[in-house]
């Protein structure tokens, strides 16, 4: 994984002066829909939607093009969807899959810069400041990355780049889909102009409806009125809507230190008692916990075991090791002894694990083979990388085997 990265608000400052084209904004195309079609092509040209099934009280996870066509999107009720297009196929949303492919691209992300921003599980900001040596300009870095993310993962996603953050973002939804749109710096705000006020992020309904009051309905309507003006009728909020109105954002990346824990947790489709599936799930969990903490260089103090029955009683204990350690073996240990002493042999709807208490210190040496923890810890990390190339599943403990469900 990249460096852990975000954005810090410096909003109080001035707006920074156009520099080059550097922020690359990558957005995946209906990311959750986009994985299933490659575990199941023969739905491709299909309207497709994942969620569930029509008739839960859930929402739309994510949509095909074709279901959008029918006026379908996220977080519409599964039910007005199944109304608005009968013939649409149906699935339920497999997190694990999908987190699995986001750590794919999110390696891919690491190799074209030194900083990244995982905004969410399918979207992304990059700077490629600085990066001209190894992959050329920021235009020719974004195009070799937009290549390289479809021919490792199958995948389609849609790129930004400019100067700032939140034109990259409009960039890349307006390239969708599966396209590259370049702003160059200055042209922010001309790119924007014609565009209705709800491209710009964070404008929702209740701003476009007060915007739409005063007779604004584009971007370039909303530039063409003074910060006074937009102050006086929207308060501290109309400084920022002139700032974004120009394509204007005073943010800078700053890379965070480290995590304070790393979690993954589970929750069933229905509750389950089955001893074998739980010890897999366990298995399966600390693995994928393990394998982020070694791609952050860091070693664990504590592991932390959550357990959630069928009523929503909820069960946490930790376990401080003796050692920091990054290991799988060693951590799975430590959780199936937390669970094995916890479990009332009740069925359980979730099941969690952490790890925490982080260090960079390097383990203590056996000291009757000092070599064999390095050897243990080189092979995890030969594992991770085949991981990283080939997906999280392709390579995994033994008691995680039975677990790779959606």
């Amino acid at each position: 994984m990249p460096k852990l990265a975000q954005f810090r608000s410096a909003s109080s400052l001035p707006a920074p002066a156009p520099s080059a084209a550097s922020i690359l904004h990558v957005d995946m195309d209906a990311f959750f829909v986009s994985v299933e079609l490659l575990e199941r092509p023969e739905l491709r040209g299909k309207p497709v939607i994942v969620g569930g099934w029509p008739e839960d009280r859930g929402v739309v996870s994510a949509a095909s093009y074709e279901a959008r066509k029918f006026g379908i999107g996220s977080a519409m009720p599964l039910r007005t969807a199944a109304r608005l297009c009968p013939a649409a196929v149906f699935l339920p949303v497999r997190h694990d899959l999908y987190v699995e492919y986001s750590d794919r691209i999110a390696a891919i992300l690491e190799r074209f810069s030194p900083v990244v921003e995982m905004a969410s599980i399918d979207e992304a900001y990059l700077d490629l400041a600085g990066t001209e040596r190894l992959h050329g300009p920021p235009l020719a870095a974004a195009q070799k990355l937009h290549h390289a993310i479809v021919r490792e993962t199958g995948l389609p996603g849609s790129l930004g780049l400019a100067s700032t953050r939140l034109a990259a973002k409009v960039a890349s939804d307006q390239a969708k889909p599966h396209g590259l749109l370049w702003i160059p710096a200055g042209a922010e705000e001309s790119f924007l102009a014609p565009l209705g006020v709800r491209r710009i992020p964070g404008i929702g309904k209740v701003t476009e409806a007060a915007l739409a009051s005063l007779g604004i309905r584009t971007v370039g309507q909303l530039a063409a009125l003074s910060a006074e003006q937009l102050e006086r009728r929207f308060g501290r909020w109309g400084e920022a809507l002139y700032r974004k109105a120009r394509g204007q954002d005073a943010y800078e990346f700053v890379v965070d230190a480290e995590p304070k824990s790393i979690s993954h947790n589970r929750t069933f489709a229905a509750d389950t008692s089955d001893r074998e599936r739980l010890g897999s799930t366990l298995s399966w969990l600390c693995q994928k916990a393990g394998k982020r903490l070694r791609d952050a260089g860091l070693r664990a103090r504590t592991v932390t075991l959550t357990l959630r029955y069928a009523g929503f009683q909820t069960v946490t204990r930790a376990k401080t090791l003796r050692e920091p350690s990054s290991l799988d073996d060693v951590l799975l240990a430590e959780l199936r002894a937390l669970f094995d002493a916890h479990w009332t042999r009740k069925p359980l709807r979730l099941v969690g694990v952490a790890l925490g208490g982080f260090t960079h210190a390097p383990p203590q040496p056996d000291l009757l083979d000092p070599a064999r923890d390095e050897k243990r810890e080189s092979l995890a990390r030969a594992a991770d990388r085949l991981r990283d190339r080939y997906g999280f599943g392709k390579i995994r403990l033994g008691g995680s085997l039975s677990d790779h469900e959606g």
